[in-house]
């Protein structure tokens, strides 16, 4: 027998089993054949074994919506991925804001208070695009990989033998089948023959399916680990953004105080001048969340209950009957009255008195 030959029965052969199958599945599918169930615990390892695949493809999907949000940079990386090649670096998004604050910070110039203000926040925003990046690369390291290694490789696997046990079920119900038809002794025989190695078959296939999916559970527990590292990346992240807002929050806090609320009423003060003198409140909450760190001289004038001078920063409207209103460049005697809040002091002008908001002052020596 030549090698052609071989292959020819091999085919004939490989065809007669598919239409054998195929009759089967049909027969099965109109109710005119039997089929052989699996056992409950099999049934059950294939149902938690897909399940896994289903939320672990939607998990590592959205992960990477979320740590990537631009869908063409997404497809990029997955072209070059599948190239075997290293996608470009690229500048994210808040590196990018942050160069373009630092550009308009020069524009306008570093010595002013905005320039000035942009260049320190563009540089933050830079520390933050760093930080992200580094939590890409974390993330897609020891959480997104693992799980796409599970799509790609083991669960290839599982779905290629489960594949193959259906296979060996159809080769033993359509087994069973003809043995039932078989009317003669010899086919009868040869039937028997047949469904005892189909059984076998059937069997072994059962057996190496169902150790690959108990496997699943020691999948779980180390995609467990996987999103330990996940949740630990994103801790380290939001950590570090936090700190570094807290010390540009600290930097802007120093010369450039933001929204201030007082008995439950908002006043907006401009963004005074970058002067030592200029009063800020001690250990206050803005609306904003932002804390300011009052200065010596404001402290100093609240110990010693007396009086000072003050020259008004920018004119203020009073909102109520308590309140003065202000007219910019004009001096005021201010002083410290018990129990106010810390936002205020208590104005005086001739024989007008009433609350003006500190971030409208200047101390004057």
């Amino acid at each position: 027998m030549n090698i052609m030959d071989f292959n020819v029965k091999k085919l004939a052969a490989d065809a007669g089993t598919f239409l054998s199958r195929a009759v089967q599945f049909t027969e099965e599918k109109l109710g005119q054949a039997e089929k052989t169930e699996l056992d409950a615990h099999l049934e059950n390892l294939l149902s938690k074994a897909e399940c896994t695949k289903i939320w672990t493809e939607k998990i590592m999907k959205q992960t990477e919506v979320l740590l990537q949000p631009n869908p063409n940079a997404r497809i990029e990386e997955f072209v070059y991925e599948k190239l075997d090649r290293k996608a470009p670096s690229r500048i994210n998004n808040p590196e990018l804001l942050g160069q373009y604050m630092i550009d308009a910070g020069t524009e306008f110039g570093p010595g002013t208070a905005y320039g000035n203000a942009l260049i320190k926040c563009g540089e933050t925003q830079k520390r933050i695009g760093t930080a992200d990046r580094e939590l890409i690369q974390t993330s897609a390291l020891n959480f997104l990989t693992p799980l796409r290694n599970f799509i790609e490789g083991d669960y290839k696997t599982i779905a290629k033998e489960r594949k193959l046990l259906q296979n060996k079920r159809l080769d033993l119900d359509a087994a069973k089948t003809r043995l039932k038809k078989a009317k003669a002794a010899e086919t009868r025989a040869s039937s028997e023959q047949e469904l005892r190695i189909t059984q076998s078959e059937f069997d072994r296939q059962a057996e190496i399916t169902r150790l690959l999916l108990e496997g699943i559970s020691s999948t779980h527990a180390h995609h467990l680990r996987c999103l330990n590292d996940f949740v630990e990346a994103q801790m380290t992240y939001y950590a570090q953004c936090y700190q570094y807002m807290l010390d540009l929050q600290k930097q802007l806090g120093r010369c450039f105080p933001s929204n201030y609320c007082n008995n439950n009423q908002t006043s907006v003060a401009p963004v005074p001048s970058a002067s030592s003198n200029v009063i800020g409140s001690s250990a206050l909450t803005s609306t904003s969340g932002l804390v300011i760190t009052s200065p010596s001289n404001l402290i100093d004038l609240k110990e010693c209950g007396g009086s000072r001078k003050a020259r008004v920063l920018y004119d203020y409207d009073a909102a109520n009957s308590s309140e003065l209103s202000l007219l910019a460049d004009e001096v005021i005697t201010v002083f410290s009255v018990v129990g106010m809040d810390s936002d205020w002091l208590m104005g005086e002008r001739g024989n007008q008195k009433g609350r003006v908001p500190i971030t409208y002052l200047e101390l004057l020596n």
